[in-house]
């Protein structure tokens, strides 16, 4: 048996439950891997308020991120041995089991080895935005070296991962934040110039740091609802990458600019297995390639397995100061 957090109902956090579950068996083309840190994304919080049109059937366990170490191989699995320590975005909605749990029957395509130079705990932390900047900058922007990229909310989640991967291409990177500590996180991670939106408006900071051109590619990291901002900011035929598009928005300034938007959700492999369209594999791939080359910002605040709920609030509540990580082992 193992320890797992149910999600019993949609809504609030009492409705995460600490339960006693049969501990899963690796089966074909799985890999079964005891987790030992998962980390709380904002895509959690939204599954359990009211996540029906991607969450597993009730009850189900949440978490998308974990890192750990294998355990048992499944048939046809190749490239990884037991007692290896792997990461991954591996579970949390509909036909995949999440990673609030003890243990995960990972499929194997969604796992790489974990970063050498990491703690277990740091790596958790890592797969979910590293696979969301990377889809936004790397297999939709396309950005080439010399670029110039705006990133709205470097000092977050997926904003502090997507500073580096941007600069890993060769592109000049600006980034928005609203605090002077913010600032200098961005700054840590390689940020070229740092925006405090609070007090510049996006017309000044187009004009001081383009000449008024405009960004080439404009990501909003943020998970807000002003799409205006990013369009105001990029270059005539520009690109414009968001990764939430809930809510209404005036598209008109694209087609005054020619622009390119799009759209990153990344939970679609796990979501739907498709093959060449939607590739399961893609995700294992870049979080191999990626490994040891990036530096998480972890909220120091620790969690158990007892303490999603308070996790999940905390969340919520924006005092999270980097990702925030449930110590399972």
């Amino acid at each position: 048996m193992m320890k797992a957090v149910l999600l019993k109902d949609f809504g609030g956090v009492e409705h995460l439950e600490l339960a006693d579950l049969p501990t899963p068996v690796a089966g074909p083309g799985q890999v079964l891997v005891k987790i030992h840190a998962a980390s709380v994304n904002p895509v959690d919080t939204k599954i359990r308020k009211n996540g029906r049109a991607i969450a597993a059937d009730l009850p189900s366990i949440l978490g998308c991120d974990m890192a750990g170490t294998v355990v048992a191989l499944g048939d046809g699995v190749s490239g990884f041995t037991v007692g290896q320590a792997v990461y991954g975005c591996v579970g949390g909605v509909k036909g995949l089991q999440g990673t609030y749990a003890e243990y995960v029957a990972a499929d194997a395509r969604l796992l790489a080895p974990a970063p050498a130079g990491l703690s277990l705990r740091d790596a958790a932390a890592l797969p979910l935005v590293t696979l969301t900047a990377w889809e936004a900058l790397v297999d939709r922007a396309r950005v080439q070296p010399g670029q110039k990229v705006l990133i709205h909310g470097g000092a977050g989640g997926v904003g502090h991962v997507a500073i580096q991967i941007a600069k890993m291409q060769g592109a000049h990177v600006t980034t928005t934040v609203s605090s002077d500590e913010k600032a200098d996180l961005a700054r840590s991670f390689g940020a070229d110039e740092v925006v405090n939106y609070r007090t510049e408006p996006v017309e000044a900071y187009v004009a001081r740091l383009t000449g008024g051109q405009g960004f080439d590619i404009v990501l909003d990291a943020t998970g807000g609802s002003d799409i205006a901002t990013s369009f105001a900011a990029a270059r005539f035929n520009g690109q414009v990458v968001t990764i939430v598009a809930g809510y209404t928005a005036d598209l008109s300034p694209m087609h005054g600019k020619g622009l390119s938007l799009h759209v990153v959700f990344m939970l679609l492999p796990m979501l739907y297995d498709h093959g060449f369209a939607i590739d399961r594999a893609h995700q294992g791939r870049v979080l191999a390639d990626l490994s040891g080359k990036l530096r998480p910002l972890v909220d120091p605040t620790r969690f158990t397995l007892a303490d999603v709920g308070a996790a999940h609030t905390r969340l919520e509540e924006g005092k999270a100061q980097g990702k925030l990580v449930i110590d399972v082992a």
